[in-house]
C-alpha cells in the first residue's frame, strides 16, 4: 500500500506530463492482449478515463481480428490469409462489419460510458470518415512480386478529420472501427494500425500509441539488454532495411512512420499486456515501449 506521501509524490512526478499533454489529441490503437483479458480491458478504460479528466483528448481506433476469426469458426467458415491479410469475400466482410461495429465497438463505448465518459462509436462509413480503396496482397515467388486480389480488404485513401474534430469539440471520445467505405459505397476491412496512423496524421495528434503484445523494439530480440527506447524515423527505416526490425513489427513501425510523415509529433509502440500501460507511457519520466520521433 502507498502512503499518502507516496501518492503525493507520484502526482507531483506526473504533473509536468499532465501539463505537456493538456488540451492535446492522443490517438490510441487498442488491440492485442489488452482486448482479450477482462482485467486489462478495465485498466485500459481506466487509463483513458483519467486521460480525459486531466484535459487530454483521446481518440480510440480498435482492431478485432480474433473476434472475427472466432465468429467465422462458429459458422463453419475457415479463415484464409495471404501475406498476413485475411481473404475477405462478401460474406466475410458482412461478418467483419457485424463483429467490429456491433460487438467490439459497442463494448468499448459501453465500458467508457460506464466509467463516466461520453463516447461515440463510429465506423469509416459514418460521415465518410474513412474513404478506402481495394488493397492487393503482395506475394513474393521466385524473386518476383505478384499482386493478388483478396476481396474486400482496403487501404485508407483519406480521413475526414472534421468528423472527429467535431466529436472531440463536444467533449466526446470517438471510438473508431477500422471499416472504410469505397467509391461505390462498398465496405472494406482495413488494418487497424494503419487506420490509427492515418487518423493521427489527419488530426495532427501529439502522439500515436500502438498497444501491442511485445515490449517494443530490440536490436537483437534474444538479448533483452538491446532494447531500443527511442529512435528517429530515419533510424527506424534503416533498421527495417537491415532486417533488425522484421516480421510482424514491420507494419507497426511503418504505421508509426506514416503518422509522423503526416504530422503526428511522436509515435510509440507499447506493451498492452502491462497494467496501466498508457499511464506508464504518458505520465512517468522513463515511459515504456519504443518511441519513434520525426
Amino acid at each position: 500500500m502507498f502512503s499518502p506521501q507516496d501518492t503525493a509524490n507520484i502526482l507531483v512526478e506526473a504533473l509536468p506530463y499532465i501539463q505537456e499533454f493538456f488540451g492535446k489529441t492522443i490517438v490510441i490503437k487498442y488491440g492485442g492482449n489488452a482486448m482479450i483479458s477482462d482485467e486489462l480491458k478495465s485498466k485500459v478504460i481506466t487509463d483513458i478515463t483519467l486521460m480525459r479528466y486531466v484535459g487530454i483528448h483521446p481518440v480510440i481506433v480498435h482492431g478485432g481480428g480474433p473476434d472475427i476469426t472466432n465468429f467465422l469458426k462458429k459458422i463453419g467458415k475457415t479463415s484464409e490469409f495471404v501475406s498476413g491479410l485475411r481473404v475477405t469475400d462478401k460474406e466475410t466482410m458482412a461478418i467483419a462489419e457485424m463483429v467490429l461495429i456491433g460487438k467490439v465497438n459497442s463494448e468499448i463505448v459501453n465500458r467508457l460510458s460506464q466509467s463516466g465518459n461520453h463516447a461515440i462509436g463510429l465506423s469509416g462509413k459514418d460521415g465518410n470518415l474513412i474513404r478506402a480503396k481495394k488493397k492487393l496482397a503482395e506475394v513474393h515467388r521466385d524473386g518476383q512480386v505478384e499482386y493478388v486480389d483478396i476481396g474486400y480488404v482496403g487501404e485508407v485513401e483519406s480521413i475526414t478529420a472534421s468528423v472527429l474534430s467535431d466529436i472531440l469539440g463536444e467533449g466526446y471520445i470517438p471510438v473508431v472501427a477500422p471499416v472504410g467505405v469505397g467509391e461505390g459505397g462498398e465496405s472494406y476491412n482495413i488494418n487497424a494500425d494503419y487506420v490509427a496512423a492515418k487518423v493521427a496524421g489527419a488530426l495532427q495528434a501529439e502522439k500515436l500509441l500502438l498497444l501491442t503484445d511485445v515490449e517494443g523494439i530490440y536490436e537483437n530480440y534474444t538479448d533483452k539488454s538491446s532494447f531500443i527506447s527511442s529512435l528517429t524515423g530515419k533510424e527506424a527505416r534503416r533498421y527495417i532495411d537491415e532486417g533488425i526490425i522484421s516480421g510482424g513489427m514491420i507494419p507497426k513501425v511503418e504505421s508509426c512512420l506514416c503518422a509522423l510523415a503526416e504530422g503526428t509529433k511522436k509515435a510509440c509502440i507499447i506493451d498492452g499486456r502491462l497494467s496501466h500501460s498508457l499511464l506508464l507511457e504518458l505520465f512517468t519520466a522513463q515511459g515504456i515501449g519504443t518511441e519513434i520521433v520525426r
